[in-house]
């Protein structure tokens, strides 16, 4: 019986406070990883190559199509908070 009683006390129990601590420190380094953002640190800046487009008189009901070239000349990450548009003047 001695055999099973030292068995028994070699039997150490699992350290669990390892474990959940391992957890926390893991947590912890995914959420400050994702908050660095990744965007350089720098400052965007936009550029398009056409401030103004012109066609003239257009009769109404006639599709006209341009392209623009926009571009991030900065050293940031050129992020929108809101969609971007474009503002159609008449009769400048």
């Amino acid at each position: 019986m001695s055999k099973k009683h030292k068995r028994q006390k070699q039997k150490q129990k699992f350290p669990w406070i390892f474990l959940v601590l391992g957890g926390v420190f893991v947590a912890l380094a995914v959420f400050l990883f994702a908050r660095q953002g990744g965007d350089g640190g720098g400052t965007p800046s936009i550029a398009v190559d056409q401030q103004k487009i012109d066609y003239g008189d257009v009769k109404f009901g006639v599709n006209k199509t341009f392209s623009i070239k926009v571009t991030n000349t900065g050293d940031g990450t050129l992020r929108f908070q809101e969609d971007p548009y474009i503002e159609v003047l008449e009769g400048c």
